[in-house]
């Protein structure tokens, strides 16, 4: 909450609810309002797109969200209007999303590596493919671990560097803070093919100007603990799996964060690979994996969905057995 730009305060039954000004009246929101809003957004562009009504939908998830977030993810699509066919992880729908522009699936089995680093979560699979057969075999992730928090790092790192400088402290002025963060988020963009970038914002602060050239040595030396809790979840997966981390054919790489190239090269180290599948763009790997399986589901017959019969997945998070034990139940050797 720290992080959020907006503020969060307790609803009705407990639940969190975003408090906003809207044309000078403050309104509050719950999580599912607003995530309904965006899918009203794509609800909108689809139906543009292919010129007639949209009313099923196939919404990814993140692999470690519990079922009441993805009760919540599914309300949020009734309140836009969509029957919800089914909700699916997003790693799952990268590995089919994978499958389908593999060339080499049906040749036998393959075990597959699904990195899946977007803006607020990291969620990793190990999935065996063979022929027309997905088995996801281990998951693991972070729900709170993403490209937001990378862009966080490098906001609070200007902040003290603002006060150094000008010895006025920024972070109590919303405005000022959203347009750093802003301007953070792109500059990490450019690093992802670039050296080193300019951030420049103009009377950021009380009229001053503020300007500073970032390296990527710097935002990873910043990042540098969060990069390595990616590979410690990247280890947890491939130890949950039981196999050996040599026997991985292929890496394949989601979610825009996906592209910082420190993340790519300790997956390549990790993983004794000279090359990364990019074979699909990372930005739309989980969305075409979800039109594909909305086709499935829908009774749509392509041939480039033949390749596709089955996708078996494993729950990411423990399950357990609650007993009652009572006392006459009890032996003593």
């Amino acid at each position: 909450m720290k992080l959020l730009p907006f503020k969060i305060i307790c609803g009705t039954e407990d639940k969190p609810v975003v408090v906003v000004t809207l044309n000078g009246q403050e309104k509050q929101f719950s999580a599912e309002d607003i995530s309904s809003m965006v899918l009203v957004k794509m609800k909108k562009v689809a139906e543009s797109f292919i010129g007639s009504d949209v009313e099923d939908a196939v919404i990814t998830v993140p692999a470690y969200f519990n079922d009441s977030q993805r009760q919540a993810t599914k309300d949020a699509g009734s309140i836009a209007g969509l029957n919800v066919l089914r909700i699916i992880s997003e790693p799952t729908a990268a590995a089919t999303a994978y499958g389908l522009n593999s060339e080499s699936t049906s040749t036998g089995k393959k075990n597959v590596f699904v990195f899946d680093l977007g803006g607020g979560t990291l969620d990793v699979f190990i999935v065996a493919s063979k022929e027309d057969k997905f088995e996801v075999m281990a998951t693991a992730g972070d729900a709170r671990l993403g490209g937001v928090d990378f862009d966080s790092r490098m906001v609070n790192y200007y902040v003290g560097e603002f006060r150094r400088k000008h010895d006025k402290d920024i972070s109590s002025n919303p405005r000022a803070m959203r347009r750093l963060k802003t301007a953070c988020a792109r500059a990490k963009r450019v690093l992802s093919f670039s050296v080193e970038t300019r951030i420049e914002i103009d009377a950021l602060f009380e009229g001053i100007d503020f300007s500073t050239t970032i390296t990527r040595p710097k935002f990873e030396e910043l990042n540098m603990d969060l990069l390595a809790k990616c590979m410690e979840t990247v280890e947890k997966c491939s130890s949950d799996a039981q196999i050996n981390k040599n026997s991985v054919d292929d890496v394949v790489l989601a979610g825009g964060s996906s592209r910082i190239p420190k993340v790519q090269q300790m997956l390549q180290e990790f993983f004794n690979k000279e090359e990364l599948c990019k074979s699909i763009n990372p930005d739309e790997a989980v969305g075409y994996g979800a039109a594909v399986q909305a086709s499935i589901l829908s009774g749509w017959s392509n041939d480039d969905l033949k390749d596709v019969q089955s996708v078996e997945e494993v729950a990411p998070l423990s399950l357990g057995v609650e007993t009652i034990l009572r006392s006459h139940d009890v032996r003593h050797s």
